[in-house]
């Protein structure tokens, strides 16, 4: 998605003058097409992010629309005073490119591992947060929400290699989509972790277990009306997220589901623990909690069995 995010910002900058890029020394071999199409408007700002969240505050509060990059948890946890001090007390148009989110940058250890980053930033009233499932959709996100008042924090993946199917790069805000239609239990999910969802799907399908997909992509300002129509039609819904249980998007459909007197149990898909000293390919980490397309179908399973 970092890709799509820059060719995003390149083709709106082409005619708005006002859209900034600013990064912490992060982005090389992605951000340089912005780069050299607006090196007016394309900032360096080092190993700063609490910084640049200042820089970019200021810059909104003069009318410009910066958007700030960085890995997902130096995006989301270093410059979090700021984050809330400024775009979001202020109301200002700062736009938040977290990159990475979970286990993306498995190899890089627990300090790069984005798995809380969507609970901090939900709890905040006053921004908008998006987890976008694949490159299309993230490209359409951001040209759809870039004259949004407010602050946005995107989570992105880092790869554009892959596309979901019957996703067709949809997105609306405060509105989740339905990519798979079945009787049995509804799934939602959000980020890249929707590939594993979708073949979770397919998994169950071959054993006559039918599922309703639904990806939840806009998860501030959240899909209430959606979730809640489809849990009222479904006796097992399922979570998952490649993100603590607390806080993010299983946190979510529980609350709608306990406030609504749904009578539909959520199950949650998601890490229960810091992965402290332990290290590898995201999808060995995937596989390690229960996040790989295995474990979210047993899950699935499970659940219709009461267990």
């Amino acid at each position: 998605m970092r890709r799509a995010f820059a060719r995003a910002l390149k083709e709106i900058a082409a005619s708005d003058p006002r859209l900034v890029l600013m990064t912490a020394d992060l982005g090389f071999m992605v951000l340089e097409e912005f780069a050299e199409a607006h090196p007016s408007r394309f900032f360096n700002v080092g190993v700063a992010e609490a910084n640049m969240v200042g820089l970019a505050t200021g810059l909104a509060s003069c009318g410009y629309i910066p958007y700030v990059y960085s890995i997902a948890t130096f995006a989301s946890m270093r410059p979090y005073e700021q984050i809330r001090n400024g775009p979001i007390l202020h109301n200002l148009s700062v736009r938040i490119a977290g990159i990475g989110g979970g286990f993306d940058y498995g190899h890089a250890g627990f300090t790069h591992h984005a798995l809380e980053d969507l609970g901090i930033l939900r709890l905040q009233p006053g921004i908008t947060v998006i987890a976008p499932a694949d490159h299309v959709q993230a490209k359409n996100a951001i040209h759809q929400t870039y004259e949004l008042p407010g602050p946005i924090y995107f989570r992105l993946a880092k790869s554009d290699d892959y596309v979901i199917p019957n996703l067709d790069g949809r997105f609306r805000i405060g509105r989740c989509e339905v990519i798979r239609e079945g009787l049995h239990a509804v799934i939602f999910t959000l980020g890249s972790i929707t590939l594993e969802a979708v073949a979770a799907a397919t998994k169950l399908a071959a054993k006559g277990i039918e599922t309703t997909l639904a990806v939840v992509s806009s998860l501030r300002p959240a899909p209430v009306a959606d979730i809640l129509e489809l849990l009222r039609s479904f006796d097992l819904a399922v979570t998952v997220e490649e993100h603590y249980l607390e806080g993010g998007l299983g946190s979510l459909v529980a609350e709608i589901a306990s406030e609504n007197a749904v009578q539909c149990r959520v199950m949650r898909c998601g890490i229960q623990s810091m992965s402290v000293g332990i290290c590898g390919s995201e999808a060995c980490l995937r596989e390690a909690n229960g996040l790989s397309s295995q474990g979210i179908s047993s899950r699935v399973v499970k659940g219709l069995e009461g267990k």
